[in-house]
């Protein structure tokens, strides 16, 4: 939980780099929650709204997590926009997602895996 909280805490960050583990731990806990308040809408038989409120208020954090993970890797964070090409751009963009980072510091900064989490 405290990989979550830390990318929250750093809602608007798109400076730095993010790890594997954060970006994944992060995307998992949002995995979770999201379906949570999907079977809760669902039973409540309306809209999902408490999900809509939920996926708009972390939209920024998610993009900003992203962005950092691809620094990570040692690429710009425009390279989110791959995903638009129908098909391959998703496909492109999880690897890179995926991919294990810099162990050096690049241009984004030092390898996050030499900094504590901030918690």
């Amino acid at each position: 939980m405290s990989w979550y909280l830390a990318v929250l805490k750093n809602y608007a960050g798109f400076s730095g780099r993010a790890r594997r583990k954060e970006y994944w731990m992060f995307t998992l806990i949002n995995i979770i929650i999201a379906l949570v308040l999907m079977g809760i809408d669902m039973a409540a038989g309306t809209y999902p709204i408490i999900y809509a409120i939920y996926t708009l208020a972390l939209l920024l954090p998610t993009l900003a997590v992203t962005v950092r993970r691809l620094h990570d890797t040692g690429r710009s964070g425009w390279w989110i926009f791959i995903s638009a090409i129908p098909l391959v751009g998703g496909i492109i963009l999880l690897v890179f997602l995926a991919s294990e980072g810099k162990a050096e510091a690049n241009k984004f900064g030092a390898d996050p895996k030499l900094a504590p989490v901030a918690a």
